[in-house]
């Protein structure tokens, strides 16, 4: 029984961690996106701030859907083989931002894709704030579940 709280546990910080990064990536998309429209600078106006408090959780919304299967496998990979480093994690998140690229190209709608290399490096970069971030929340404990026997293994 201890066991299946331990997986339960851990199951609920992935799933932390995971809405955590989301919120990353998106804070990270949407800070370089007022940036390059020059909406950040030295004083910026109350509109561009106040607009985060919406845009930043509703785009983590697109984020975290877009980036679910990829960013699965390399959890799933983390957990197996115990990585706890945070060059894993945001190695891993741009792997997943390039597969999310990949798969858009490979729709052929000429509105979903993304072409200019600012744009994907943007992606890119938001998909390793994100892996970062995850790293922070919940990778740094990674596999530790499977580690020391729990109090009903012992029997």
């Amino acid at each position: 029984m201890v066991r299946l709280i331990a997986y339960l546990v851990r199951f609920a910080v992935i799933l932390i961690g995971y809405v955590v990064a989301s919120l990353a990536a998106s804070a990270f998309l949407n800070i370089l996106f007022l940036a390059y429209h020059g909406y950040m600078t030295g004083d910026p106006e109350p509109a561009a701030t106040a607009s985060l408090y919406f845009s930043v959780p509703f785009v983590a919304l697109f984020v975290a859907y877009f980036a679910f299967m990829p960013v699965t496998v390399v959890i799933l990979i983390a957990e197996v083989l115990n990585r706890r480093d945070w060059l894993f994690y945001a190695l891993g998140g741009a792997i997943s931002a390039i597969v999310f690229l990949g798969f858009a190209h490979a729709t052929g709608d000429a509105n979903f894709d993304v072409t200019e290399t600012n744009s994907q490096l943007a992606v890119i970069g938001s998909g390793m704030v994100g892996g970062i971030f995850y790293w922070l929340s919940a990778g740094r404990w990674a596999g530790s579940w499977r580690r020391a026997p729990l109090p009903d293994d012992e029997r």
